[in-house]
């Protein structure tokens, strides 16, 4: 008694191609506008800040206060991370290689 369960396997090929063709959101790469990428990480510096300081303005406990604190240090330690990636003395030894 032999099972009809394997004659409708897709080969392999046919399921990597079709993987392929499914949109994915998170694992595309987008390109952004000049002017939109080297004002990013201020657009971050400035929410963070302004996050923080809607904390401080808040006197009484509120529900919204933890959100906005963790929300300005989620976007000023956002804000460090793409300084530090963009900085240009990043890969000193390399830039030090191709000079000579």
């Amino acid at each position: 008694m032999t099972s009809k369960a394997d004659q409708g396997t897709i080969a392999y090929t046919a399921r990597t191609s079709a993987a392929a063709k499914t949109p994915v959101l998170f694992g595309r790469k987008i390109w952004l506008p000049k002017a939109i990428y080297d004002s990013l990480p201020w657009f971050y510096l400035a929410a963070g800040v302004i996050a923080l300081m809607a904390t401080l303005y808040i006197s009484a406990w509120f529900w919204v206060l933890p959100h906005y604190f963790l929300f300005s240090a989620m976007c000023l330690h956002l804000s460090v991370i793409v300084f530090r990636r963009r900085s240009p003395g990043k890969n000193e030894a390399g830039q030090s290689s191709s000079e000579t």
